[in-house]
């Protein structure tokens, strides 16, 4: 049996965390090539390169970062195991890596994860952003847990998943007050030749809202396009255009945004989806997800 050295993996994933030797030296009041020694002994152990050089930084190599994952769960056990040892009150913390495709409203992520923080005992999330391209991947080697996403796995990125569908929202045109008085009237063909502003091209989003316009035979002025949802607001809350949210959450949209309300896209619907490599979930936190989202938020 393979036994591992834990003082070499403490120092490994110090120097990971800490993003280099020096600043580890600088936490351990130890030398940097003692540092550089035992991770060295800890990659002949394992029979991998844990850091590649880039510039005159490390950076983690794929083996790496499963290691340090590891390592990072092991330490936060052992702490747990002595607070356990010194009778404090604690438990296991269930721990969850979520990825988010950036195009989600933080409003719709935050309702959907909520539930995961009243799971009995404590919880800790780790949340990445970025496109299903970028997520999925990691998703597949288990470096996440779910990906939330407004679409199902795209069949031309390679990955085996499963997406489950969590709801659907109606969704809603806004704008600042005084944009918004206007185009209520004779909505919606107060549209044609607005100023819009429209989440990125090739979104779930973004292929909605065209294909409405086109079904209404308007064109509204794009002012801009964004794939940072957080920024579009700031534009339309200053008046730069009118934009689509959903209307699940369009009590939040009114009040963050001090927006208003201008009308539907009748029969145009936003789905939202949990993607897992499982086909049926166990994990509890995921569960909470998914029930929470199908009872409560897309009721």
């Amino acid at each position: 049996m393979d036994w591992l050295n834990y003082h070499h993996l403490f120092y490994f994933w110090t120097v990971a965390r800490e993003g280099s030797i020096t600043a580890a030296c600088n936490r351990l009041l130890l030398s940097p090539p003692t540092i550089s020694a035992q991770i060295r002994e800890l990659e002949e152990a394992l029979g991998e390169k844990l850091f590649s050089r880039s510039g005159r930084g490390l950076v983690l190599t794929e083996s790496g970062r499963l290691a340090y994952r590891y390592a990072d769960e092991i330490f936060s056990l052992g702490r747990e195991f002595v607070d356990a040892i010194k009778g404090r009150a604690t438990g296991a913390s269930i721990q969850i890596n979520i990825g988010v495709n950036d195009v989600l409203p933080k409003t719709i992520v935050y309702r959907l994860i909520e539930p995961v923080f009243h799971l009995p005992g404590p919880v800790r999330i780790e949340c990445v952003q970025g496109t299903p391209a970028q997520l999925l991947p990691a998703l597949a080697v288990h470096d996440l847990d779910l990906v939330l996403s407004d679409a199902p796995v795209n069949p031309q990125i390679r990955v085996r998943a499963y997406s489950h569908l969590l709801g659907e929202s109606a969704i809603t045109l806004f704008a600042a007050p005084r944009l918004a008085a206007r185009l209520r009237k004779n909505f919606p063909q107060s549209l044609d030749g607005a100023p819009a502003l429209l989440p990125a091209p090739g979104s779930a989003l973004r292929i909605a809202i065209d294909k409405w316009f086109e079904s209404i035979r308007v064109r509204p002025q794009i002012v801009a396009q964004f794939e940072d949802v957080a920024l579009l607001s700031v534009c339309a809350r200053n008046g730069r255009g009118f934009f689509a949210g959903h209307t699940a959450i369009e009590k939040e949209i009114i009040r963050d945004y001090r927006v208003q309300r201008i009308g539907d896209m009748q029969k145009y619907r936003a789905q939202f989806y949990a993607i897992s490599v499982e086909r049926r979930l166990r994990h509890p936190a995921l569960v909470a997800i998914t029930d929470a989202a199908r009872t409560r938020l897309f009721s």
